[in-house]
């Protein structure tokens, strides 16, 4: 495919700075993009790739407009990164006609679920008793929706994401353990992404529930009867234990964890890797990651760490002794 950048600016609006009939062919960073291909600049830090870029022309915001300009050709925009991220996907749409509608001849779909017309079913989905799958939403290959479980409208299931397996819940009898029947189910709100491989258990009584415009990536956890605020956004590898309650706009870095019947409030920002233990009510950004060191040095700081209450206990016997 190849457009011009009139075109693009036809489509998406902002302010083209040089030649409207230069040809692009693709989207590319700015280390690798040629002289036919479109970047974008949306963190000043970068002034200097963007100067030794050789895109073809750079989507920036208005105060890297001087800059752009000594480069090459631009287009100006108020928010460059939201410009790009719809920039792909009109660029999507025109080299990659959607799918119609439909279900794949191997899909296993129970009678009773609900599928709406517009909703399409990759190859090998499994939709069970009484499922629900909104307008316009998209299962990709090998999805398995439990029963009684709703997907919204506008959803996007990655492939190998399970909705609605039994959330862990088990009662200890002697040695051995009971299984607690998992009597709710799962219900998806619209607008809602799952990256691939990602699970999402049902309920133990009442629903597991993840709420409009809510975005996960690939191999997240989410146990029973957690509920997930609209338009929170989950990177790879996050992990949420049962019960937990997860306010709307907040972000969860990669490999995180959130323990089980915790709160954390809206827009709360969570750093990769942290540990969340107790609740959190107050929106801001937090972190629990002790940081990476050659090896030798960390065991002298793990070791540190196991005495700091010992210290902090001498410490205050010392304080009263020079307070007498």
């Amino acid at each position: 495919m190849s457009v011009d950048l009139a075109a693009v600016v036809q489509a998406l609006g902002g302010e083209l700075h040089g030649i409207s009939t230069t040809t692009i062919s693709g989207l590319a960073s700015l280390e690798t993009a040629g002289p036919s291909e479109l970047s974008f600049l949306s963190n000043p830090r970068y002034r200097q790739q963007l100067l030794s870029s050789r895109a073809g022309c750079v989507i920036v915001a208005p105060d890297m407009e001087a800059t752009a300009k000594e480069r090459g050709a631009c287009i100006v925009a108020d928010q460059p990164y939201l410009y790009f991220a719809r920039l792909t996907q009109w660029w999507k749409a025109q080299t990659r006609p959607q799918v119609d509608a439909g279900i794949h001849p191997s899909a296993v779909i129970d009678p009773t679920a609900e599928i709406h017309p517009s909703a399409r079913i990759g190859a090998l989905c499994v939709v069970e008793r009484g499922a629900h799958i909104g307008a316009n939403t998209v299962l990709k290959a090998r999805v398995t929706v439990g029963e009684d479980c709703v997907v919204g409208e506008r959803c996007m299931v990655h492939s190998g994401v399970v909705i609605g397996a039994d959330g862990f819940g088990f009662a200890p009898n002697g040695d051995a353990w009971e299984k607690i029947e998992q009597l709710g189910a799962v219900r998806i709100g619209n607008d809602v992404e799952i990256g691939a491989n990602t699970c999402i258990d049902r309920g133990a009584l009442q629903d597991t529930v993840i709420e409009d415009g809510v975005k996960l990536d690939n191999l997240i956890q989410i146990g029973h009867n957690v509920r997930i605020g609209r338009n929170t956004a989950m990177a790879g590898c996050v992990g949420v234990a049962g019960s937990a309650t997860i306010g709307a706009n907040c972000t969860v870095g990669g490999g995180a964890i959130i323990l089980g019947h915790l709160t954390v409030g809206p827009n709360v920002n969570i750093s990769a890797a942290t540990v969340v233990s107790k609740s959190i009510l107050k929106p801001g950004h937090y972190t629990g990651v002790f940081p990476i060191d050659d090896n030798a040095s960390w065991e002298r700081n793990a070791a540190t760490l196991k005495q700091l209450h010992s210290l902090r206990d001498r410490i205050k016997t010392l304080e009263k002794e020079t307070q007498k």
